[in-house]
């Protein structure tokens, strides 16, 4: 099979070189032969120099602190092609998949974001957010898969325009739920979101997380995104919301010593989302939990 030069593959890694070696040599066997950037997000491991000694033909971007998803926006930045796809460095894309993805965004020019069915671990389980991406009450008139307004940011296949339209990942978030405030943004701006199941990455999740952490920065960033986006009536619900289920963690206290001295930047960058963009928003919310259809954050 032909290489397909329509789309770039951009990785992100912290401190994780084993993994991301393995990713890479995953890519480099796809036939698409697609270029790939690798973000090194303030590794202290040694992640660059085995990506030089090992990888030459990557083009390697460090940056000299962990801009958490931001990162990604210096990857993006080196791409010249129409299309770019995320991973990390303990996932990567499936044979085939992204010329698939590179024909479905040919042939549906408002599609921006195109997410992919997600297979976990050597079992290759089926990750439960394709589930609720499959039954999305959302429209999908004119799509080739239903209709979303969110996606997981390392298995995604973009528009690089429309990336660019957005502004890529606003680096205060740093990590933790950031594809909500992409998503809301990328809708904003008229781009459609979609899943196809036939477009496949794999993830075998690193042992090296912050669970902990991570559940503050989510909610935290929950926060700030409602209060940048949200109508003030929805805004305050989901401020209860965010704060009631972080007390149910015994983590209340914690989630708002972090999103409160955040308060006056978010409402400085406070743009609210056209009606049509919060109805869509509500239509997800009114599913049941176990099948919306805006996916939950992926574990990076």
């Amino acid at each position: 099979m032909a290489a397909d030069p329509r789309t770039t593959v951009v990785v992100l890694t912290h401190n994780r070189a084993a993994e991301l070696l393995h990713t890479l040599w995953r890519l480099t066997q796809l036939p698409e032969q697609p270029p790939v950037v690798v973000v090194d997000n303030g590794s202290t491991d040694g992640t660059a120099e085995r990506v030089r000694e090992a990888y030459a033909k990557a083009w390697l971007v460090r940056s000299e602190r962990n801009l958490g998803a931001a990162g990604r926006n210096l990857g993006v930045d080196q791409v010249h092609t129409p299309y770019v796809a995320f991973c990390d460095d303990d996932t990567w894309w499936a044979p085939g998949a992204l010329r698939r993805a590179a024909d479905v965004l040919d042939a549906h020019p408002t599609v921006g974001a195109l997410a992919a069915r997600v297979l976990v671990g050597p079992q290759q389980r089926e990750d439960p957010t394709c589930s609720a991406m499959v039954h999305s009450p959302l429209d999908a008139t004119g799509l080739p898969g239903p209709g979303l307004i969110g996606f997981m940011a390392g298995a995604v296949v973009m528009r690089t325009q429309a990336y660019r339209a957005v502004g890529g990942y606003e680096p205060r978030l740093f990590i933790g739920g950031e594809e909500r405030l992409f998503g809301l943004d990328l809708a904003a701006r008229g781009w459609r979101m979609c899943y196809v199941p036939e477009v496949v990455t794999h993830h075998h999740p690193s042992q090296q997380r912050d669970a902990g952490g991570r559940r503050v920065l989510v909610a935290r960033n929950e926060l700030w995104i409602a209060w940048m986006r949200l109508p003030w009536r929805a805004a305050w619900q989901h401020t209860r919301q965010v704060v009631k289920q972080a007390a149910a963690q015994g983590l209340a206290v914690e989630v708002l010593l972090a999103a409160l001295p955040g308060l006056p930047w978010a409402l400085g960058h406070r743009r609210v989302v056209p009606p049509a963009v919060e109805r869509m928003r509500q239509q997800v919310l009114g599913q049941p939990a176990q099948s919306r259809s805006e996916p939950r954050t992926a574990e990076a």
